[in-house]
């Protein structure tokens, strides 16, 4: 496990990085959409997968846009190490409390993805159409798309990401999720990362 400060357009960012399987669990706003950072290292902890988080030890938390995350280092060596990433995020729409939207370019993984987790409370969504724009995740410049086969973007409620109603320090992931995620992975590893 290697940790390393970054800036990124003035914001400090503490990375965390792990090179371990071919799979990439990226949580790159760690510190404003709670719980992810903490899903993230579970699901690596449980499938041996690579890991990469961003979280922001000190001032306000401030949301900088996946496609504007500067290729760091750390990141840099995720996105050469993984050959399909799967990067969580929160989504805090009050219309769809219940709800994975599962985005990103590689939707057979996605698709994988989604099965695993119908086991949860919560309903995975992997119609492009049914899941908001912003939310879809298939910017070319997003990092979860930089990989060898791509990715899928995680789209999680605010109780898909922690088991606390406020934040916390740290988080806890609901067991849920986290083995429902670490199920879809360990398939992708069956299928050698679902190549989309």
């Amino acid at each position: 496990m290697h940790t390393e400060r970054v800036t990124i357009e003035g914001v400090t960012f503490l990375t965390t990085l792990h090179l371990g399987g071919p799979i990439g669990l990226l949580a790159l706003h760690g510190a404003v959409e709670g719980g992810t950072a903490e899903l993230a290292r579970e699901v690596a902890t449980r499938t041996g997968a690579t890991l990469l988080t961003f979280t922001q030890p000190t001032g306000p938390p401030r949301h900088i846009p996946s496609i504007r995350m500067s290729p760091c280092t750390p990141l840099t060596a995720f996105l050469t190490h993984a050959t399909l990433a799967i990067s969580l995020h929160g989504h805090n729409r009050r219309s769809a409390p219940r709800t994975i939207y599962v985005g990103g370019s590689n939707r057979p993984a996605a698709r994988v993805l989604a099965t695993a987790l119908t086991g949860s409370p919560f309903t995975p969504i992997t119609t492009l159409s049914d899941i908001p724009h912003p939310l879809r995740g298939l910017h070319p410049d997003n990092p979860v798309n930089r990989t060898r086969d791509g990715g899928v973007q995680l789209e999680l409620p605010v109780q898909a990401r922690t088991t606390h109603p406020v934040p916390t320090d740290p988080e806890v992931p609901p067991g849920e999720v986290v083995e429902g995620i670490a199920a879809g992975v360990r398939r992708l590893l069956e299928g050698q990362g679902a190549p989309g």
